[in-house]
């Protein structure tokens, strides 16, 4: 099978929840003929109860990838990027980190709201899904206001996978109004999104919501990556045979790549 979108959402062993070797990683991306890829680890400072988890050795980081990247270098493009947690007392210390270091590519994420991960069930005790999922996009909106040295903002409705209550239905028509204060916010700012195919292994739907994409677009956003957010090399590139004609259908007409934290735009 042959997959034509780059995959920029990328986890290798460096981050704390995955063992999937990096060379795995590439050799699975050639075999679908991905035109480009970029590993993407975690660096989630201050994450709660276990502060080491998502942090890896930058130094090492480097100095494996970029040995990598020329090596693979006649096969697939490789770019160097990286996910930051973020969380709005962190501010200092991310424009610090990402100042220091030569990422290709920065995905800004929010992985942890009120010192605490949704992806636990424990976080949803005793709460109505709906007030935390507005509270989470609240939060979003509060990250992007303080912190803008990224160059997208990740799987935009993330918390919605983790919902424990399976009789919630996540209409996002009902936070539409935060979330576009983000998308506008984003715009504003310079910023993109991506589309995380991920969301198709947990649902029906990627994130964001293919109806949050096409707001973006109306809106006047033109910045999208694609990424499949694997953690393993079998997800690489997670469902993008239906990528295309989806962002095609909420007015896209190329996707958004990146290199030395420079844009540059591949028709779809």
């Amino acid at each position: 099978m042959q997959i034509f979108l780059p995959d920029y959402h990328v986890h290798t062993c460096f981050s704390g929840d995955s063992d999937a070797f990096v060379r795995d990683v590439l050799d699975c991306a050639v075999s679908l003929s991905l035109p480009e890829i970029c590993i993407t680890d975690h660096m989630d400072f201050d994450y709660p109860d276990k502060p080491e988890f998502f942090l890896f050795d930058v130094q090492e980081y480097f100095s494996s990838l970029t040995a990598l990247r020329e090596e693979y270098a006649d096969r697939l493009p490789v770019r160097i990027g990286v996910e930051l947690g973020l969380q709005p007392h962190l501010t200092k210390q991310l424009r610090a980190f990402v100042k220091e270091h030569p990422f290709d590519f920065v995905i800004g994420s929010s992985h942890i709201i009120d010192n605490a991960d949704p992806y636990y069930s424990v976080f949803w005790e005793g709460k109505k899904p709906e007030t935390i999922v507005r509270h989470y996009f609240e939060s979003v909106l509060e990250n992007i206001n303080v912190f803008s040295d990224f160059d997208i903002y990740g799987h935009l409705d993330y918390i919605v996978r983790y919902c424990p209550d399976k009789s919630f239905v996540y209409c996002c028509e009902d936070y539409m109004d935060i979330i576009e204060e983000c998308l506008r916010a984003l715009i504003e700012k310079g910023k993109g999104i991506e589309v995380n195919t991920a969301g198709f292994f947990h649902g029906n739907h990627p994130n964001p919501h293919e109806k949050i994409l096409r707001r973006y677009r109306e809106l006047g956003g033109e910045i999208l990556t694609v990424g499949s957010d694997s953690h393993t090399p079998e997800r690489i590139a997670w469902g993008f045979p239906k990528v295309r004609e989806l962002l095609v259908s909420c007015g896209f007409s190329y996707i958004s790549t990146f290199e030395n934290r420079s844009v540059s735009f591949l028709p779809l």
